[in-house]
């Protein structure tokens, strides 16, 4: 699927793809209703016809990914209800086994996420996947999210590199179209961004079940 003689500068998403987005899906869909629920004494299905509605309309925005909007939105310390369910944050399967063998073979390795960086700190910290990159970018530290095609030329001026030999992988479709949009060469979506859910079909991109799919060689 690679030629890796080819590609110099690897970009990876975090949540979906290097991670497991069950912990996100289950924080979203279940944990955050049903605190909500408690905190208004409701039926959490109120809480869930509440919430749904105000996450979707935020979807795809800097809003969407920043901790400290919903905690203001909702009244709630949203980094602390995520401590209460971090045990469920998970490295997908071979991520580790990939993420050395491309360094062994001298890629620059960088991870590039919409998350928060409160979320940042506390997935880093659960994970210790940090030690693997060369530079990790988070996209509030530019005030666009990776859907916006503007994100990459910001990116390229804080990290040169070059499009024709750089790939991105992303389980986010959107995120691959913005940087097809910009001219990265190398993009390659996710099949499984969440274990608990079914397989996805994607047409759009060239896609991975998992990591060793595209695991070099050493």
């Amino acid at each position: 699927m690679l030629d890796w003689t080819k590609i110099d500068t690897v970009l990876l998403d975090m949540d979906g793809t290097l991670l497991d987005l069950h912990f996100d899906n289950y924080f979203w869909q279940h944990h955050v209703p049903q605190r909500y629920a408690e905190k208004h004494q409701i039926p959490i299905e109120d809480a869930r016809d509440i919430l749904m509605p105000r996450f979707r309309s935020a979807e795809g925005s800097m809003n969407w990914y920043c901790v400290d909007y919903w905690s203001e939105q909702l009244d709630m310390d949203i980094t602390k209800l995520k401590t209460e369910v971090d045990h469920l944050i998970a490295v997908h399967p071979h991520v580790i086994e990939f993420l050395d063998a491309i360094c062994a073979i001298g890629k620059h390795i960088v991870l590039v996420t919409n998350a928060h960086q409160k979320s940042l700190m506390l997935k880093m910290d659960r994970t210790a996947l940090h030690h693997h990159f060369d530079n990790i970018i988070c996209a509030h530290d530019f005030g666009m999210p990776k859907e916006e095609p503007a994100f990459w030329s910001a990116l390229q001026e804080k990290l040169p590199f070059n499009r024709e030999h750089t790939l991105l992988v992303d389980d986010t479709l959107s995120v691959l179209r913005s940087a097809k949009q910009y001219g990265i060469h190398y993009l390659l979506a996710v099949l499984n961004p969440d274990s608990q859910s079914p397989q996805r079909e994607v047409e759009e991109f060239k896609a991975i079940r998992d990591f060793r799919d595209i695991t070099p060689t050493i």
